[in-house]
């Protein structure tokens, strides 16, 4: 058994996502992030080749190119609006609104600013257009369960790096 990061092996991982510009940390993952490497895209392609070799205690800093992950930021997913035509469950910075587009399609957006007269949505991804640093911290490595590969991750565990990332402020 390797106790480097290999394809097929489970591993478990905490990282943060550090502004480049502000060196503000917009991302702490709180709970281990456990995935089967080569298997799971749950990471960007930079954060995955660079964890290749690894051995537990390693931290990395990977720097991601942003636009390739989620596009250019495009203004015209934000809106502003009275304060009064907002319901009220819905008037905090970073609460998420789920809206759907004329096709039906789902689309979230995060309350971003908030005064006495207005309030501003955002549709784009709170990483679009930011240079960002993921600093990662390598918890465990072990080899992946036939089930585990087949599922990518953990056995009852659902590993969705995007639903980490949208909670980001």
């Amino acid at each position: 058994m390797s106790d480097t990061i290999q394809d097929e092996k489970f591993v478990e991982l905490n990282y943060r996502v550090i502004d480049n510009k502000t060196g503000d940390i917009l991302v702490t993952v709180e709970y281990p992030l456990g995935y089967v490497h080569g298997v799971n895209d749950v990471m960007s392609e930079e954060v995955t080749k660079a964890l290749y070799g690894k051995k537990v205690g390693d931290i990395i800093e990977v720097p991601v190119d942003t636009t390739k992950l989620y596009g250019e930021r495009d203004e015209s997913l934000v809106f502003t609006d009275h304060i009064e035509n907002v319901p009220e469950e819905f008037r905090e910075i970073g609460m998420t609104i789920t809206m759907a587009n004329d096709k039906g399609e789902p689309r979230d957006f995060i309350v971003t600013r908030l005064d006495d007269k207005t309030l501003t949505i955002d549709g784009n991804n709170p990483l679009c257009g930011r240079e960002v640093t993921f600093m990662l911290e390598v918890l465990s490595i072990r080899d992946a369960t036939e089930e585990e590969i087949d599922l990518g991750g953990a056995v009852g565990a659902d590993p969705e790096l995007n639903e980490i990332l949208d909670r980001a402020k």
